[in-house]
């Protein structure tokens, strides 16, 4: 049987101190219903997880004590996923799932054809309530960091800053998008190395404005191709994500 996992934030790490603080200790307590001398699992989002049981539990928090700390190694090629925000459930489940494979970075998108839109309040709450399920998803699958998750932001914003990203690359069904093994063959060719770092745009239902597309191209996004069908916005998000992953760590070797 698999042990609970919980989350402890970079900034109240102490291994050799570890307390479950707030919603993580309702949860521990009220939920899992976890007693003194329970061994559990506690990590912090940045790779470390600590092995440790239950010392003593308070309506305030759970105190551990540790047994075992690992680290666990960053995937090969760091990956930012700039999404548009979906409605509902789907935007979730994009984050639950570019979690699972792996993502680095998520910025999500405001575009011209974003059904959701959002004031400056109700941007803050996205991205708490987004930050909650980036968590939940490295509980569940094991996944020891945590993905950085940007407040939402224009398109046009977003580039105002410049991404750093080595390779910048934009889902497409447009003619002259490319097959990713060929981008990447040519990104080898030019600059006699692998990319350590990539960008990747996927737009709302009924993608990205042409004037969008035009300011991602300006800054250096290369259109790839997604094949011939149409995909929905979320099954384009995890499918590039994970042919992606899996082309950058093939070129890693």
């Amino acid at each position: 049987m698999s042990l609970s996992r919980f989350y402890i934030s970079p900034e109240e790490w102490n291994p050799y101190s570890l307390v479950l603080t707030g919603d993580e200790a309702y949860h521990c307590r009220e939920v899992m219903r976890h007693q003194e001398g329970d061994k559990l699992l506690a990590f912090n989002g940045q790779g470390s997880e600590a092995m440790a049981s239950v010392k003593s539990i308070s309506k305030e928090n759970v105190v551990l004590e540790t047994q075992n700390v690992t680290k666990a190694e960053k995937l090969p090629a760091s990956l930012t996923l700039a999404q548009a925000v979906l409605k509902g459930k789907n935007m979730d489940l994009v984050l639950q799932k570019a979690t699972e494979l792996g993502v680095s970075r998520v910025v999500p998108l405001l575009s011209e054809r974003t059904v959701v839109k959002l004031d400056a309040a109700d941007k803050v709450k996205k991205q708490a309530k987004w930050q909650r399920v980036l968590i939940e998803a490295c509980k569940q699958s094991g996944q020891n960091w945590l993905p950085q998750i940007e407040e939402p932001q224009p398109v046009d914003s977003y580039f105002g800053q410049i991404p750093n990203e080595e390779l910048l690359l934009l889902a497409s069904l447009h003619p002259d998008a490319r097959p990713l093994p060929d981008i990447l063959r040519e990104y080898r060719e030019i600059r006699e190395q692998r990319p350590t770092s990539a960008l990747v745009m996927v737009g709302p239902e009924g993608d990205f404005t042409p004037a969008e597309m035009a300011t991602a191209q300006r800054q250096g996004c290369l259109p790839w191709t997604l094949g011939p069908i149409v995909l929905r916005s979320e099954t384009a998000a995890l499918y590039t994500l994970s042919v992606l992953g899996y082309e950058l760590s093939q070129a890693m070797v």
